[in-house]
């Protein structure tokens, strides 16, 4: 009955049943082994009616043109630009480090130039840039890295930055001017009903099977299936053959207050190595919602649990790299995803690999 089977129900996997489906006209069975779509995006209503993000804050941004084009098709949306504050000193203050961050802290004159002198003041010279460490102090200096960056790292890699690959902090910005926006792409915004409902019209088209609660190795007779479509973990594919890919999970605890509105802004941050959670979300910031109550949700990064974020480190890569050259092998399987690329991909990210690898697919198959 299936030409295809998609394995995975977020971002990478509906947005391929869908082009397989309305592009192709291709019959579709898409599984997961939770019992909800949407992946690590979704936001169901909690027990008090507050829209929650189950499994921590997705904020949707991107310079894509093409990939806005394409969930629009599935969504209106809500203007919506993300702001973080730091608990840092006693104070609140934007994070990426900014002119308002330094004026707050430091006294610093609210004026690009004179920001910029304060920072390169303070800046080290490092002869080669080689981890998270390195990368942060040639832009900032000791001090501010101990006060944004060390604690905070620690706490959600279990790594010191001297110990991680200098791209993990290094695409963090830092900016002279007084743009206290966490994101600067071009498009930014969130599903006006919610990523739930964004992904309920992806898979809408009838020729399109759901499954939910269903885990991959249940399904009997793969062979059946012209092709597969594997969003989950590279090395759960292949038994963990070289050993299990390192991740970064989360315990979430949440909490529901009986005021309107708790923070001043969605996400505050804390730095302090004391504090044992990384940051604390309001969700009616990202919804828009209005409701008499609000719901925060504390993050508490973990080494065991639910896979969220690939270790960055050189022996973590080389592993992958052999579980990598087997996928490369795999006759009528394709790989996509966060987990099966072992990347950290933003949400568009994720979308515009779904998309690349459709259309090889497509071009194939003609």
């Amino acid at each position: 009955m299936y030409e295809y089977l998609v394995v995975g129900a977020g971002f990478a996997g509906a947005t391929m049943a869908e082009r397989l489906a309305c592009e192709l006209g291709a019959r579709v069975l898409l599984i997961d082994r939770r019992s909800h779509l949407a992946g690590n995006a979704y936001d169901p209503l909690n027990e008090h009616g507050i829209r929650i993000h189950r499994y921590g804050p997705h904020i949707f941004h991107t310079n894509s043109q093409r990939v806005v084009a394409y969930l629009s098709r599935f969504t209106a949306w809500r203007p919506y630009e993300h702001r973080v504050l730091a608990r840092v000193r006693g104070a609140l203050v934007p994070i990426p480090i900014n002119g308002v961050t330094l004026a707050r802290l430091f006294g610093v004159p609210p004026d690009e130039q004179a920001a910029a002198t304060f920072l390169a003041a303070r800046a080290e010279s490092i002869e080669r840039v080689q981890s998270s460490e390195d990368a942060i102090l040639a832009k900032v200096g000791r001090e501010l890295y101990e006060l944004f960056f060390r604690g905070y790292t620690r706490k959600q890699w279990g790594l010191d930055p001297s110990e991680l690959d200098a791209s993990v902090c290094g695409r963090i910005p830092t900016r002279v001017d007084g743009d206290c926006r966490y994101f600067t792409d071009a498009f930014q915004a969130m599903p006006r009903d919610g990523f739930e409902a964004l992904f309920l019209a992806l898979v809408s088209d009838p020729r399109i099977d759901l499954a939910l609660g269903c885990d991959y190795r249940t399904i009997a007779g793969r062979e059946r299936f012209n092709h597969v479509i594997f969003t989950g973990p590279v090395d759960e594919y292949f038994d963990e053959r070289f050993g299990k890919l390192p991740y970064r999970s989360l315990h979430f605890e949440f909490e529901t207050l009986d005021r309107p509105r708790l923070q001043e802004v969605a996400v505050i941050n804390e730095p302090d190595e004391a504090v044992p959670y990384t940051r604390t979300t309001e969700f009616k910031h990202l919804t828009g919602q209005e409701h008499p109550k609000t719901t925060i949700v504390r993050e508490y990064p973990r080494s065991a649990g639910d896979p969220y974020y690939p270790i960055p480190s050189p022996e973590c890569r080389a592993l992958y790299q052999k579980y990598a050259a087997l996928a490369a092998k795999e006759r009528h399987v394709t790989f996509v995803g966060r987990l099966a690329e072992y990347r950290y991909y933003n949400m568009d990210q994720v979308v515009a690999s779904a998309l690349a690898a459709f259309e090889e697919l497509a071009k194939a198959r003609v």
